[in-house]
């Protein structure tokens, strides 16, 4: 298990980076759009409910940037141990990210539906940003814990080897692994109860009302539904290691081949669904990406129209 390269030929390899960096990029522009546009309105940015969201899309974007430079280091060749670790965290921890981002933008929803007289107050954008800030924080703490058992656990020439980046092969002793299957567990347990939760308890305020409100709720109700979606999605890149345990022992001289098919169908494509779903969802948020990238260019042809002048039919000669 020392590089991909010794299994796969020169094509299979240009073949499998072409089709990431496709993918990536292709990915990161849509994702670029929803950040444009969250940038050119002030009404965005004064929204908490679009601060978290926006955060999310960034940290995508951050989290496929890092995997794309693992995926093409894994072929041109193997960094030294420093620079594959402040890789290895910053991927970890935006992977991690992503679920407690989705955890208050559930309770955000929850606040706002249920408890609409303290929204203003609870829900600001100075109390959004410190949330960003501690999430960062609170899956940051764990990456860098991985970092404080190899120092306590392996020599220091380990820092002067050169490694195959790959976290599973990195931080691979058992208390790496205890450590990794506790933070998961608790994580997830965390943001799956928020998610329930929260549903739960809009879709019981949703049966005492009626009209315009009963409305509103069942758009939020649906709303974080949709973030238990997000939360399936997130929860396969935590399961990949296992999907390519199980299919690496069945299969070994396919090992490669799945390694790769895990990380796009586990990692890639669950970040372009997931803006996608949201942010299109919204009418808001479509409206203005409608008015950036559409209108424009609509206005201008409209434009065009109106001051070509009409052409007049001639009286005809009897």
């Amino acid at each position: 298990m020392n590089s991909s390269r010794r299994f796969d030929s020169y094509n299979e390899a240009f073949t499998k980076n072409f089709i990431t960096f496709v993918l990536v990029f292709t990915i990161i522009c849509i994702n670029g759009a929803f950040v444009y546009t969250y940038f050119k309105s002030k009404d965005f940015q004064g929204n908490p409910r679009y601060v978290l969201y926006i955060h999310l899309v960034i940290n995508d974007m951050i989290m496929l940037t890092l995997s794309l430079g693992l995926v093409i280091a894994t072929y041109t060749g193997n960094p030294g141990f420093i620079p594959c670790w402040i890789m290895l965290v910053v991927l970890m921890t935006t992977n991690r990210n992503s679920p407690l981002n989705l955890a208050g933008m559930a309770l955000e929803r929850y606040i706002a539906v249920c408890l609409p007289l303290h929204h203003v107050q609870i829900c600001t954008v100075q109390r959004a940003h410190l949330l960003i800030a501690l999430i960062w924080l609170m899956s940051f703490i764990p990456a860098f814990s991985d970092i404080i058992i190899i120092l306590i656990t392996q020599p220091l020439s380990v820092f002067s080897k050169m490694v195959f980046c790959n976290a599973s092969l990195v931080f691979n002793t058992p208390y790496h692994e205890t450590l990794s299957l506790v933070v998961e567990v608790l994580m997830f347990s965390f943001v799956f109860l928020t998610v329930v939760g929260t549903y739960l308890n809009v879709l019981l305020a949703a049966r005492g009302v009626s009209g315009v409100s009963r409305a509103s709720m069942r758009n939020a109700r649906n709303t974080i539904l949709l973030h238990g979606v997000q939360l399936l999605l997130c929860l396969l890149s935590f399961i990949a290691p296992f999907i390519n345990l199980f299919l690496v022992t069945n299969w070994p001289h396919k090992r490669t081949d799945i390694f790769f098919s895990t990380f796009v169908f586990t990692n890639v494509l669950p970040r372009l669904l997931s803006p996608l779903i949201y942010g299109l969802r919204d009418k808001k948020f479509r409206g203005n990406i409608r008015k950036q990238f559409c209108f424009k260019g609509c206005r201008t042809v409209e434009e065009r129209m109106k001051v070509r002048p009409r052409r007049t039919s001639k009286p005809a000669i009897h």
